[in-house]
């Protein structure tokens, strides 16, 4: 660090957590908006800046909520990717169940109790209760290379939250069922569903929001190539 005091950026990477129990308390759209102009100075490549955003409120929010929870009771998918792999493998496994395992024990929701952990996983389709959703688009013309620069839009966009007071969690749960998304919301169908995103002001008292992961410290990610 140079003996310099660390930038508040740090405080605000290192503090976040995915928030999933909202308080009910309205944001005011000219709030959002400045999140997004804030999350919008991410990086692209030659400044295509190709990040999409739905805003859900309302009516609107009930709406897509409902008709994906309808989707997935019946059992009906329709998704754009595969955001996880069919087959998970090590370390990946072992992280994915801790997580959930983690989450569970928090919520008191036995490991064998697939109702209430169903019930749970539901949750993601009412936002947690946040009062805003939103939903992450890119145009599917677009390349691989577009999607990593969405990658940092979403980042900047937590980050840009916390910095306003507001809390996030980014769900790959509305992935699955992306063309039900699509259609309650009149999206265009040359639109790729990358994720769902929360917005709110965090309960601070729910047992889920202690949820704490862990990381993997940089020497196991990390090849230093020096010569």
């Amino acid at each position: 660090m140079n003996g310099r005091a660390p930038l508040d950026v740090e405080a605000a990477i290192t503090g976040r957590r995915s928030i999933r129990r909202f308080r009910p308390d309205p944001v005011p759209r000219a709030t959002v908006e400045h999140v997004l102009a804030v999350a919008a100075r991410a990086p692209s490549g030659a400044n295509m800046q190709p990040w999409k955003v739905h805003v859900v409120t309302g009516a609107a929010r009930r709406r897509v909520g409902a008709a994906v929870t309808a989707a997935a009771d019946r059992g009906e998918r329709s998704p754009d990717y595969a955001y996880y792999p069919d087959d998970w493998f090590e370390p990946y496994r072992s992280r994915r169940r801790k997580i959930g395992f983690d989450l569970y024990d928090l919520l008191g929701i036995a490991r064998d109790d697939a109702a209430a952990r169903t019930a749970q996983s539901r949750r993601n389709f009412v936002f947690f209760d946040a009062p805003v959703g939103l939903f992450l688009t890119v145009d599917r013309r677009l390349e691989l290379g577009s999607w990593l620069d969405c990658g940092m839009f979403l980042q900047n966009l937590c980050l840009a939250a916390r910095g306003v007071g507001l809390e996030t969690c980014a769900q790959a749960s509305w992935i699955p069922y992306a063309g039900t998304v699509r259609a309650a919301l009149g999206i265009d169908a040359g639109e790729v569903l990358l994720s769902g995103v929360a917005l709110g002001w965090p309960d601070l008292d729910a047992p889920e929001n202690a949820l704490a992961t862990e990381r993997v410290p940089p020497a196991a990610f990390t090849s230093w190539h020096d010569g």
